[in-house]
């Protein structure tokens, strides 16, 4: 730290980590940037990074993981909270009348692939005992806590289906979709159209966000929408009710399927959701319990998160060796090894699964939407970038960039860099905090 804080063009250095929110692994670029006038020709600026600390300018990581970048991971939640909002209640791009529209906050797991230890009222209990054939108790009768490490770990590993949950993490993204396609055929069964002109009079467009549980599997929250056929700014069709929509999404679940490549190692899966389904529909009052504003908060509130809250790891792993030291739970080691496993089978090749065995199989990102659902992560990053402009005093009207190169430096901090950093994302986070209580208490006398 005192070494850092001597170094010439510290001041500069602490003001571009400032810029970043106190980034914990900035990306350090070299360059120049050149924007003249369109008409004339002249120069109107020019930007370079020789006069910067060490020649180079910090940018933030825009890692959405909080257990790898805590500011950035703020700022990606916050988009991702306009972004689903914005299906809600309109803006970006969106019209206001899809607040009108049937809208459902609905919650699809994973299926049991063995007992675990859980959290809520007492474990398994069991009045008369019993064993399992692997001689380990089927019930456990204690009260766990919420931070226990035993919650989320199977009653008996070796009873486990290590390769049916590995399996359905990988088939994930072919069960939803399939699923969405079932939720259109029911909708048009049931307003008695062919299935086949269901897009001619309505479409469907959702936002969804995957959640690790603490046994390591995935459930999805997703806010389901159904719109008329050119999307967001055509009513649904007079038989397009909330009801309707939910049997079928209710319909849906039950009933769809995907069955895994067959292997003798396992035999034949069918992948399904789990019996656990919860659909609610979001009204479009503040004070509601599920509401426009607390669904948004809730699906920004995952994008964060990752299987690393889980118990597992943010990293790739590369061999099997490095499987057996990476510290995560044994439960999650065991998924990891049944990963890799069934990723050596040729009947699973398509699946990657080695290369996803840190996610436990499961691929993909951890949101995903329908194009017509509402505006994107890039729309919205560029209107930032266009608000700090103008901000900053430099309004892109009549100017154009006419010469740009840039190059990639390094990445990271040292370890008195990281301490500076982390003082300042703690500043800012504190400042936010009062910020938001000062608002709590202005709304409180306003409704007092």
């Amino acid at each position: 730290m005192v070494r850092v804080a001597n170094e010439p063009g510290f001041r500069r250095w602490l003001e571009q980590i400032r810029a970043t929110g106190g980034c914990a692994h900035p990306i350090y670029l070299s360059g120049h940037t050149t924007w003249a006038d369109p008409v004339s020709g002249d120069i109107i600026r020019r930007y370079s990074t020789e006069s910067e600390p060490a020649g180079r300018l910090a940018l933030r990581c825009n890692n959405r993981r909080s257990s790898r970048c805590e500011p950035c991971s703020y700022l990606h939640a916050g988009d991702t909270y306009h972004l689903v909002r914005s299906g809600l209640t309109g803006g970006k791009g969106v019209p206001a009348e899809v607040r009108e529209h049937p809208r459902l906050f609905v919650t699809l797991t994973a299926p049991s692939f063995g007992r675990v230890h859980r959290a809520d009222g007492r474990c398994h209990p069991r009045r008369h005992g019993g064993l399992c054939d692997h001689g380990r108790p089927l019930g456990c009768g204690q009260t766990h806590q919420d931070t226990d490490a035993c919650v989320g770990q199977p009653l008996c590993p070796d009873c486990y289906d290590y390769a049916g949950h590995v399996l359905w993490h990988a088939l994930a993204g072919t069960l939803w979709s399939r699923w969405a396609h079932a939720v259109r055929r029911h909708l048009a069964t049931a307003a008695g159209i062919p299935q086949t002109h269901f897009p001619r009079y309505a479409r469907l467009s959702f936002a969804k966000v995957a959640e690790f549980q603490r046994r390591g599997a995935v459930h999805f929250h997703a806010v389901i929408r159904l719109d008329g056929p050119d999307g967001p700014d055509t009513p649904p069709p007079p038989w397009g009710t909330a009801e309707r929509l939910q049997e079928a999404v209710l319909a849906a679940t039950g009933q769809v399927a995907v069955h895994a490549p067959y292997s003798p190692a396992v035999g034949d899966r069918v992948v399904k959701w789990g019996t656990q389904v919860d659909v609610h529909p979001i009204q479009a009052v503040g004070d509601a319990v599920v509401s426009d504003d607390t669904v948004a908060a809730y699906v920004a509130k995952y994008t964060s998160k990752s299987v690393g809250d889980a118990g597992g790891t943010d990293q790739r792993v590369t061999s099997l060796a490095e499987i057996s030291i990476v510290a995560v739970s044994p439960h999650i080691r065991a998924l990891m090894r049944a990963c890799w496993r069934l990723g050596g089978l040729v009947e699973f090749a398509d699946l990657n699964l080695r290369a996803w065995a840190h996610t436990l199989g499961f691929r993909g990102h951890v949101l995903t939407k329908s194009r017509s659902y509402s505006t994107t992560y890039t729309a919205l990053r560029s209107a930032r970038a266009d608000h700090q402009r103008q901000v900053a005093g430099e309004t892109a009207s009549g100017v154009v960039v006419v010469e740009s190169a840039w190059r990639y430096v390094t990445s990271g901090h040292t370890l008195g860099q990281a301490w500076f950093a982390k003082a300042i994302a703690d500043q800012q986070a504190h400042a936010r905090n009062d910020a938001r209580d000062a608002r709590a208490v202005r709304c409180f006398d306003v409704a007092a």
